[in-house]
């Protein structure tokens, strides 16, 4: 099958971890009626964006993976016959703890995870405070409708991150994501950054020749400085664009992908062909300052 049915989840959340779930699980549903055959949840659904504050009292938001949560979405993925594509805080140990997606097939079985790889720490994004960086590498999963590449992110400003998911399978590249603006911005420089951000997944599509699904979080969060800014969309495998999503409004979308696209757009723009692969050894350094 060429077209695959891609649903889209963009929410806000609450500090009821059940409650977040169950809005998800009940949105997964309104997905599936939509005709919804792999659907999307955005970074951390799960809470709050808590990684906005350094607060120990957050690891106990934390829990396994396969653990309580998979095990729901392994239920409703069984009756409605999705993929569901699920980002959670992951405690794989004491004291050891991941910004973790789970994927789970269309028959309810979980396929396997993918730990987020780059970890930011910047103001109001304090993930390092919580997140070991992924040890899993990057990874594929090879579900009922697709073979898909996860990332999660921070992830998604690293074109390698993204061409090695690509030469590794993936027909679909998918970004689980929590970013906003700072509250004390002026519109021009909001405007700046999410097309920065936008520009940037769209390119992944471009160099790569697979589409793109970014899902994103929207609106106020606790007493935060932070204004999560939704947008979600999905490219083609050119990038362009074949949904965009609102930057205010809760939105459950789905949105028809054609894989066969992209061995015609890897034909006529084949920069997979013309890569000099034996050139990129310089890229493993930090940076190019000594012979």
């Amino acid at each position: 099958m060429s077209k695959v049915q891609i649903g889209l989840v963009q929410m806000s959340c609450e500090a009821d971890k059940q409650a977040n779930l169950n809005k998800a699980i009940r949105e997964i549903r309104v997905a599936a009626q939509k005709g919804a055959q792999i659907v999307c949840l955005q970074e951390l659904f799960t809470s709050l964006y808590f990684c906005d504050v350094e607060d120990y009292e957050n690891f106990k938001l934390a829990e396994a993976i396969p653990g309580p949560s998979t095990s729901a979405l392994q239920e409703i993925a069984k009756e409605l016959g999705v993929v569901i594509i699920a980002s959670l805080f992951e405690k794989r140990a004491e004291g050891l703890y991941h910004n973790t997606t789970a994927v789970i097939d269309a028959d309810g079985s979980y396929l396997g995870k993918y730990r987020k790889m780059h970890i930011p720490d910047d103001p109001a994004y304090y993930e390092k405070f919580y997140f070991t960086p992924g040890d899993l590498g990057y990874k594929v999963f090879k579900t009922k409708f697709a073979t898909i590449g996860i990332l999660i992110c921070w992830d998604q400003w690293y074109p390698e991150a993204s061409r090695i998911t690509a030469l590794m399978g993936a027909e679909i590249m998918f970004y689980p994501t929590a970013i906003g603006w700072a509250t004390d911005q002026d519109e021009e420089t909001n405007k700046d950054q999410y097309n920065a951000w936008q520009t940037i997944q769209r390119s992944h599509a471009v160099a790569n020749g697979v589409p793109v699904v970014s899902v994103n979080r929207v609106g106020f969060e606790q007493e935060g400085a932070m204004k999560f800014w939704g947008g979600s969309f999905v490219t083609n495998a050119q990038g362009k664009l074949l949904y965009l999503g609102s930057h205010e409004e809760e939105e459950t979308v789905v949105v028809e992908i054609d894989k066969s696209q992209s061995d015609f757009f890897r034909m006529h723009w084949p920069f997979l062909r013309d890569r000099r692969i034996d050139s990129y050894q310089p890229i493993t350094r930090r940076f190019i300052d000594e012979d």
